[in-house]
């Protein structure tokens, strides 16, 4: 008796397992933009579906219909701070972002659920209201950028745009950068510099300069050394209080002659020109 034949077809749907599978190109390619605001890192991860001479908004994007924000995948965003949406708060974590299209305002909703295309109300973190405007050019494939960075604040805010089609879609995006740089020193208590290094931050803005007044007190107090006190004085002399400013200068200069870390020479000569011309306002 002769053994069956096996065809090579056969051969080959024997060798392959049932789970293989072939990787092909998607007709939504992944898209990721990142994008970091104060001390907070933004990234958005999603599908970009393409034109492809359809018409989108009202038609393959309904109205008024809860939409993944994209293909494929629901879209997320992960923050690694706290930052405001719109002006509201929307603590550190990841998300599912989806939107829900209209003709003049859209809502965009960020969800507990990242893994469902149309997760239900009632995981929604925070839902905020956003106009959308048309584009200055058509864009093919849907896209996420960052603009509008604010560099007078160190680009602690800035707006994430939805761009698709003839459409922008601007979200605005803010993070408490003083906030998060004091909430830093917290971190550091039995550390003098964690302190100097937020107040000096604040004497650069020109922000809040009671606060830093407290902060270099207490780098201060934790250890005395050339760098707060000769901060101190260059924060008295912001302040209009010249008089101060001399006799801060002239206890950093004497504490740089004995404490650690020992200043430089130039850092020396510097403050001993700054309490010079203090002097002449006297």
């Amino acid at each position: 008796m002769k053994r069956p034949v096996l065809t090579a077809m056969a051969v080959l749907g024997l060798a392959m397992p049932a789970t293989a599978q072939i990787n092909l190109p998607r007709p939504s390619p992944n898209g990721m933009v990142m994008q970091t605001l104060g001390l907070t890192d933004v990234t958005v991860t999603y599908s970009r579906p393409g034109v492809k001479g359809r018409p989108i908004w009202g038609e393959l994007v309904p109205y008024d219909k809860p939409w993944r924000t994209g293909a494929n995948e629901p879209t997320k965003i992960k923050l690694s701070g706290d930052l405001l949406v719109e002006g509201k708060k929307l603590a550190a974590g990841t998300y599912g972002v989806y939107t829900v299209p209209g003709k003049s305002e859209w809502t965009v909703a960020f969800s507990s659920d990242t893994e469902t295309v149309e997760p239900p109300a009632a995981k929604d973190v925070l839902r905020v209201t956003v106009k959308p405007q048309p584009a200055p050019t058509s864009t093919e494939w849907m896209t996420f950028v960052f603009e509008d960075l604010s560099p007078a604040t160190m680009a602690a805010n800035g707006t994430l745009s939805l761009y698709w089609e003839k459409l922008r879609l601007p979200i605005r995006m803010e993070t408490d950068v003083n906030a998060q740089v004091l909430a830093k020193a917290k971190e550091q208590l039995d550390d003098w510099r964690p302190y100097l290094q937020a107040a000096n931050y604040l004497v650069n803005q020109k922000t809040s300069l009671d606060d830093a007044s407290r902060w270099i007190d207490r780098s201060i107090a934790i250890k005395e050394t050339f760098a707060n006190v000769s901060a101190r004085a260059r924060l008295q002399a912001a302040q209009g209080k010249t008089a101060e400013a001399v006799k801060s200068a002239e206890r950093a200069l004497e504490v740089g002659k004995t404490g650690e870390p020992k200043p430089s020479d130039a850092q020396v000569a510097a403050l001993t020109k700054q309490m010079q011309e203090w002097k002449g306002k006297k």
